[in-house]
């Protein structure tokens, strides 16, 4: 019983030696991590960097969508807040990072 354990073990140490470079799970733990940066982190803060260019950007009559998903109308903007225009003599205040998405006004054209 004793032999066949310390058998196995030098096979399973000869192994991991002949599997190359990425057989060695340092190796692949780091890869792993690298994949993840630019798979998954790498793009989530360029958005957030977006999204917050276009809230610093915010002007009056600018269309929005806030994190709890209610569509208004820029009405005023403070330092930290903006004054939402929901419905007609409807308003609401909210901090600026709760501005989920940012649809500037159009210009009008005259035809």
């Amino acid at each position: 019983m004793m032999l066949s354990l310390v058998t196995l073990l030098a096979q399973a140490t000869a192994g991991q030696s002949q599997g190359g470079l990425f057989a060695r799970p340092e190796i692949m733990m780091v890869l792993m991590v690298v994949m993840f940066y630019f798979l998954l982190i790498r793009p989530q803060q360029r958005q957030r960097k977006e999204l917050q260019k276009r809230i610093d950007a915010l002007q009056k009559g600018d269309e929005v969508v806030t994190t709890a998903g209610i569509h208004a109308i820029v009405h005023n903007i403070k330092d930290r807040t903006v004054v939402l225009k929901v419905a007609d003599g409807v308003m609401m205040e909210f901090d600026k990072p709760a501005v989920a998405t940012v649809i500037k006004k159009e210009a009008s054209t005259t035809a």
